[in-house]
């Protein structure tokens, strides 16, 4: 484990987000990276908990809003309140980004830092924390950009995509025994249409593009400089002012002028220097219900539960219900559905449809439903 007192390794967990596609569930007061989807802890409890197996709990951020500042106080009571970056809006991930590199860097100006969203299934940690050091070593040496990618075993198009160009050898230590692949990056693609994700899945180059990277310091401020530099003299800005009675203003002041866009489109695809990592460890973007309900139908049947006796089908095949006020609920005539029931709201979506809730989640909003959401 690379955890020894005095490295150089970070964390920074992204956890501003809303959620809107697992609405009425995920809502703006309780978003669903502080939402307990399978009575095993949150998902941001377990992302803590899972990467304080390899960084120092001293160094482990957590990027949030406002509330999520209060969420996070109240759900996990040990983290440290001082690792805590606050945005004063959503501003998407390279905003993001920067601000945490700038308060990481005022720190420690060699960091390594491994970037990662509060709100993904993690099923194998060992071989997640694994392919984690192995991009440290890889980072760390190259002082490069390290992604990680996911062997995609379907034509997803909710998902964005890495192609891989030429296999690597993996650094000393990683390769026996290993299903460890290193690889150059040729290209990122954002999430195509049914026709070219089928393009990818059959070429055997593309990868779902997990969200997680390594980097070192200098190699992410280096693209910052080159790829966007407003941002980056914004990132200089704030890193001047941490720690002074200015940093509360300049932050606010570069959030109200700063556009949003995300790493990927603003960093990544312009990069110089990017490797990506490829291996199995048993994750799921947890996107829509779709993948929230087949996550815990598979560990239902693994673990021998018994279907719900709450749920009452007629006629009715391949029925979901996420059912937390425990309420009968019955089917008649229907197929393939997936209900999901809060206080106040009630979704009922064809599988496979899903993704659309964000659009449900828009019209409330433009309806002036905002105590809905």
């Amino acid at each position: 484990m690379i955890n020894d007192p005095g490295n150089h390794v970070y964390a920074v967990i992204m956890a501003g987000g809303f959620g809107k596609k697992l609405w009425p569930v995920s809502k703006r007061k309780m978003p669903k990276q502080f939402i307990d989807l399978f009575d095993d802890g949150t998902m941001i409890a377990q992302t803590v908990h899972r990467i304080s197996g390899l960084v120092n709990e001293d160094n482990i951020f957590i990027i949030t809003s406002e509330l999520g500042r209060k969420l996070i106080s109240e759900s996990l009571i040990s983290f440290r309140s001082d690792n805590i970056i606050v945005e004063p809006s959503s501003r998407n991930t390279a905003p993001c980004i920067a601000l945490a590199t700038a308060h990481i860097k005022k720190r420690d100006p060699n960091a390594v830092i491994i970037v990662l969203p509060s709100d993904h299934l993690v099923l194998d940690n060992h071989s997640f924390l694994r392919i984690l050091e192995a991009g440290i070593t890889v980072a760390t040496e190259n002082k490069a950009i390290v992604t990680v990618g996911i062997k995609p075993d379907r034509p997803e198009t909710a998902y964005g995509y890495i192609q891989a160009d030429g296999e690597l050898s993996l650094p000393p230590g990683f390769s026996e025994g290993s299903d460890l692949r290193l690889f150059k990056v040729r290209a990122f693609a954002e999430k195509p249409d049914v026709t070219t994700a089928e393009e990818f899945l059959e070429s055997h180059d593309f990868y779902w593009n997990s969200g997680v990277f390594i980097w070192h310091i200098d190699a992410i401020s280096r693209e910052f400089e080159r790829s966007m530099p407003d941002l980056y003299k914004d990132l200089l800005n704030i890193y001047e002012s941490l720690g002074t009675e200015r940093e509360q203003k300049v932050i606010e002041d570069v959030y109200s002028w700063i556009h949003p866009l995300s790493i990927d489109y603003g960093i990544m695809e312009k990069a110089e220097k990017v490797f990506m990592l490829a291996g199995e460890f048993g994750w799921t973007d947890l996107g829509c219900w779709d993948e929230v309900l087949k996550v815990a139908e598979s560990r239902s049947a693994s673990a021998a539960i018994k279907p719900d006796s709450r749920l009452v089908r007629i006629n009715s095949k391949n029925v979901s219900v996420k059912n937390p006020l425990g309420k009968v609920v019955c089917t008649i005539g229907i197929d393939d559905v997936i209900i999901v029931e809060t206080q106040d709201a009630l979704l009922i979506c064809r599988k496979g449809e899903s993704h659309r809730v964000r659009e449900v989640v828009d019209i409330l909003r433009r309806e002036g439903l905002e105590e809905y959401l």
